[in-house]
């Protein structure tokens, strides 16, 4: 039986001693009676050990709340550490959130859906090299749809592999080539592109002329995924997958504004406070001021 399960059994028959015999009720639950006794005098006269654990209990579903269920015990850890300066073992926060019924949530892979007539298909020059060793070496771009309400909105986002910050997003009602070089456009205002190598699919806006002309016109350097291979731009496709599962899939939105809203709150909080081994526990903003 498992912990929390007890832990429940012990908590009704504790309840229903008051009007039926203590046998009868654990014979019911399948546990025995010295285990029962065991519990209640654990209750009564709580261990140093019970009463940090209790504590650690009330901290995970702090953290488990406040960012609505996203984190899982890797996270947890890090979490109580810089909260409250507790290194806690990654099982202990694992067995503990098991004992309240919580875990992270789960992404969903994206769905491929296959491709339109391209026009202009760069080489590969990143070839699965995610690896960056300065920001704005290589970035990789992407869109992908939202649903809400019967409707849909696009996202169109510029990632650097540095740091995996957000560099640029836009939104809009149309995927289509202005939303790209909107995105781009956006990027080229907050850093300099002189150089750097700007990573995609094959899709059609991608490979568009008057894509490959801008870029060329601002000196940065296109790369493209091969034909069906969505790994080839894994980086940002985990981003999705997080974007998903974390912002999106919580809960139901109503209105386009609604939407947005929450992709500006949730992109924030990823490139400001959502930390990441990868980076030594540090958001991406963090990890490039730390760098710089």
């Amino acid at each position: 039986m498992k912990q929390r399960n007890k832990h429940c059994f012990f908590e009704l028959i504790k309840e229903l001693s008051k009007k039926y015999s203590i046998t009868l009720l654990c014979r019911i639950a399948k546990t025995s009676r010295s285990g029962f006794y065991k519990w209640l005098t654990r209750e009564k006269h709580p261990s140093s050990k019970q009463l940090i654990n209790e504590k650690l209990r009330k901290m995970i579903m702090e953290c488990h709340q406040e960012v609505k269920g996203i984190y899982g015990y890797p996270r947890i850890k890090v979490w109580l550490f810089r909260r409250y300066g507790l290194k806690v073992n990654h099982k202990r926060v694992y067995r503990l959130m098991r004992e309240l019924g919580i875990q992270a949530c789960i992404r969903k892979k994206r769905k491929f859906f296959g491709r339109k007539e391209k026009v202009v298909i760069s080489e590969n020059k990143l070839n699965r090299d995610f690896y960056a060793s300065r920001p704005n070496e290589k970035w990789a771009t992407d869109i992908t749809y939202i649903l809400f309400n019967g409707r849909r909105l696009y996202l169109s986002v510029i990632y650097d592999m540095y740091n995996n910050e957000v560099v640029a997003y836009k939104i809009s009602n149309r995927n289509d080539l202005r939303l790209v070089i909107d995105t781009v456009k956006l990027a080229i205002k907050k850093r300099d592109v002189n150089g750097v190598l700007l990573h995609s699919d094959q899709g059609y806006q991608y490979t568009s002329k008057q894509y490959n002309q801008f870029l060329q016109q601002n000196q940065i350097v296109a790369s493209m995924s091969r034909k069906g291979n969505c790994l080839d731009n894994a980086c940002i496709e985990g981003f999705f997958g997080h974007l998903k599962a974390e912002c999106l899939h919580l809960r139901s939105f109503q209105t386009e504004e609604e939407v947005k809203q929450a992709l500006r709150a949730y992109i924030n909080f990823y490139n400001l406070q959502r930390f990441q081994s990868r980076l030594k526990n540090l958001s991406p903003v963090e990890y490039r001021t730390q760098a710089a």
